[in-house]
């Protein structure tokens, strides 16, 4: 099984990596700065107990890869790029090859099965960096993350469990799991604090606010009859298998949406906290308070906002919320 990484962002990145200095077969995907940095200098992978340089085979597009029957395509780019990603993939050549969403939402799957028929989720618990092109980095060990593999709607097949002998051999901790939505809809609530951190400061995810975005969305859970397994502090696997660990001078640095802000790009905010939004007009369970993040983080963009510098008592009344 050869392993293509589409996206060699944080997540992406520590998977590639991982993945080639375990010795299998990798091409990752990658664009600008951090493509440039690869493949000037390789590709930096840090943890709390690792600190290599790894050489990867990279590619720009899609298109410059000879697609093989036994490639296992993930797809580590935000859900914003995702309908770009896989329109590249299908002009490509690429058919029935197993695409694994390694993203967060749940919206991904449900996009990629529109273009391919053999469509994996998977749940990423991993909290990890890439501020610095050429270097990414997990906090977690003994190791460098856990994931939930599965079939999109449900079940597990072959591709799932190769892919997991793969992660396994590279250091991962790697479960097929039948209901893998279960899980990622589980990830889902611990990501909606996302937009909350990167407006206001980690510190605001203690408020009263982070709570009544979590009880809006399982309000709309139990209406729309959609299952949340609980993948967060709480599940034993994260004590057995990776704990956060400092790691010198590439310490937690913030989530995804954090992260993508001080990188100058897009977030996601529209397929977690919208994802609720959505759920919630579908089903006739009002969401105010994720709508309102939904807003606040899409203005964030557009205004070129300053990660943290938000006041949180002032925009909740802006917003007509209150904390």
């Amino acid at each position: 099984m050869r392993i293509i990484v589409f996206g060699l962002g944080a997540v992406g990145g520590v998977i590639a990596a991982a993945v080639a200095r375990s010795g299998h077969e990798v091409i990752g995907i990658g664009r600008g700065a951090m493509l440039g940095a690869i493949r000037a200098q390789g590709l930096r992978l840090r943890s709390p107990e690792v600190d290599e340089v790894v050489r990867l085979d990279t590619a720009a597009a899609p298109g410059e890869i000879a697609f093989r029957p036994d490639d296992a395509i993930l797809l580590c780019m935000k859900t914003q790029d995702t309908l770009t990603a896989l329109q590249a993939l299908r002009d490509a050549g690429v058919t029935d090859q197993p695409v694994f969403c390694f993203q967060n939402g749940v919206a991904n799957e449900r996009m990629a099965l529109r273009y391919f028929p053999n469509v994996h989720g998977a749940t990423v618990m991993m909290p990890c960096n890439y501020l610095v092109p050429g270097e990414v980095a997990s906090l977690l060990a003994p190791r460098f993350g856990i994931f939930d593999i599965g079939r999109y709607p449900g079940g597990t097949d072959d591709d799932d469990t190769r892919l997991a002998g793969v992660l396994e051999d590279a250091n991962f901790a790697a479960f097929p799991t039948p209901e893998v939505m279960a899980s990622k809809y589980g990830k889902l609530l611990m990501n909606l604090n996302n937009v909350i951190e990167a407006a206001f400061g980690p510190d605001a995810k203690q408020s009263a606010i982070a709570p009544r975005m979590r009880t809006e969305a399982e309000a709309v859970f139990a209406a729309a009859g959609i299952h949340a397994a609980d993948v967060g502090a709480s599940d034993p696997r994260r004590k057995a298998f990776a704990q956060m660990k400092p790691v010198p001078e590439a310490g937690y640095r913030g989530g995804s949406t954090l992260q993508s802000l001080l990188r100058g790009g897009s977030v996601e905010t529209d397929y977690l906290n919208g994802e609720i939004a959505l759920l919630g007009r579908l089903h006739g369970v009002p969401t105010p308070v994720n709508a309102a993040m939904t807003r606040l983080g899409a203005r964030m963009v557009h205004e070129g906002i300053t990660p943290g510098s938000l006041d949180l008592a002032t925009e909740l009344a802006a917003l007509g919320l209150q904390g």
